[in-house]
């Protein structure tokens, strides 16, 4: 280690930064968010940094740099494309013994400054000490990946109770361990979910020895996309690796699952179409059951859990029972597949609204809103409607909607096995029929998919 890590409090004390442009810019970017006294040192400067001086939230000096304007400062900071001032700038600053760094010069720097990953009040530079500023950037991008925004409020809440933790427990040693287990529990979850109140009652439980809420388990209804895996949010992934069980669906693809904690008790409760492997009822008592049982619970849905995907009616039985539950939005199907398919679901020539619609009712009967669906300027994009297909065309058609209306029907989407099939509302039926099409397919219809044609980027077939 050729440099000691340090974090250094400059709130309200003097920083100088030398230089006018871009460079000299995102410098006091990041002395604000320290909430740095800035003094800007240059003949000319950019727009942004002329909104700050006229703001006053920095000072400028319109002048070029003597030694003397770094009298009382902190910090200095020389930023500018000239390599003899920038020189200037580190022989004063080492003069006066005050940490200096000159950008892109990193001989003439005591300090340099880390690529930032910004939890406050967690906090986390990474440093290749001057050697490679770009592969440390890089590698704070991957760390950014992997560490939820929300750690920063974890931080906070665990320093509200900092005080009351110190007071019970007498050693270093005992108060490491319980900060471990509460760090390892759920406290956590519910922070990252926005339940920052539960989060402190459950904390407040734990320091009170009351472990009845910290006993519970929680359900995450996630949604896990239209297939790519690559489409899961971080959220999703992060509570995926992390279930003791997860219940899962027919249209979760075998990609996503495959990303699912190794250990995880997996079971199925896929639902195909009369063939029901649990009825939606006894889900929802699985969920809560389980969860009730202290287990960490992950109910993974394809697209997104409130779109036609029931999840309404599972977290309505998680509330009666007090369950704790945090919900993760999923790219649902309309979206992922018709841009997997080249076909935008709106359009300023073609299409103003779009219409989600199920393919059957709750009976599986096709008694859908024709009239709705049959209005011009719009896309309609029908779940479940394989079966019906033949049905659902000719009662568009009845209902006054061109026979030649352009429409879709997209099989697999967003995966290696995407199947595209694009026809007319009078041809669609017969033609689907003869690709053999099967589940999961999602059928849009509207004048926008013509521009398949021209936009069709992926798995073209």
């Amino acid at each position: 280690m050729q440099a000691l890590p340090i974090f250094l409090n400059i709130k309200n004390r003097h920083c100088v930064v030398i230089g006018g442009g871009d460079v000299a810019m995102r410098k006091v970017a990041m002395l604000l968010k320290a909430d740095a006294a800035i003094t800007l040192i240059s003949p000319e400067i950019c727009h942004e940094l002329q909104d700050l001086a006229t703001a006053k939230k920095i000072k400028h000096i319109n002048a070029n740099f003597e030694p003397k304007q770094l009298t009382d400062a902190c910090l200095v900071i020389a930023a500018t494309d000239d390599a003899v001032v920038n020189k200037t700038v580190s022989v004063a600053a080492k003069a006066q013994n005050i940490p200096a760094n000159v950008v892109d010069a990193p001989d003439l720097c005591t300090f340099t400054m880390g690529s930032i990953i910004d939890r406050s009040p967690v906090v986390i530079a990474v440093s290749s000490e001057g050697n490679a500023p770009v592969l440390a950037r890089y590698i704070r991008t991957k760390i950014e990946t992997m560490l939820p925004a929300g750690y920063g409020r974890i931080a906070a809440i665990a320093g509200e109770f900092r005080d009351q933790v110190k007071a019970k427990f007498a050693t270093t040693q005992a108060r490491r361990r319980f900060w471990e287990g509460v760090l390892q529990g759920p406290m956590v979850e519910r922070v990252l979910s926005g339940q920052e109140q539960a989060a402190r009652e459950l904390l407040q439980d734990l320091i009170d020895d009351k472990d009845t809420a910290a006993s519970k388990g929680e359900v995450y209804l996630v949604g896990g996309g239209p297939g790519d895996p690559d489409l899961l949010t971080f959220r999703a992934l992060r509570l995926m690796q992390q279930c003791d069980v997860c219940v899962y669906d027919k249209l979760v693809s075998p990609e996503v699952m495959e990303l699912v904690r190794r250990d995880a008790e997996l079971i199925y409760v896929g639902k195909e179409r009369d063939q029901h492997t649990m009825p939606q009822e006894e889900i929802n008592e699985l969920l809560a059951n389980l969860a009730l049982q202290g287990k960490r619970v992950l109910r993974l849905k394809g697209g997104d859990p409130f779109i036609f995907g029931r999840g309404g009616e599972e977290i309505e039985t998680l509330m009666e029972r007090g369950v704790p539950f945090q919900v993760v939005p999923g790219i649902t199907a309309a979206n992922g597949v018709s841009s997997y398919a080249g076909i935008p679901l709106t359009h300023r020539d073609y299409a103003q609204a779009c219409l989600f619609i199920t393919g059957h009712q709750k009976d599986g009967t096709i008694d859908l809103d024709w009239v709705a669906m049959s209005r011009p300027n719009q896309t309609v994009v029908i779940y479940m409607g394989l079966v019906g297909l033949k049905e659902i065309c000719e009662k568009l058609i009845a209902h006054g909607v061109s026979a030649s209306m352009p429409v879709a029907v997209v099989q697999q989407g967003t995966t290696q096995k995407q199947k595209v099939v694009a026809a007319t509302l009078a041809d669609l039926a017969d033609k689907v029929l003869a690709a053999e099409m099967k589940p999961p397919c999602l059928t849009i219809i509207g004048e926008v998919v013509k521009l398949r044609e021209k936009l069709n980027w992926f798995n073209v077939n």
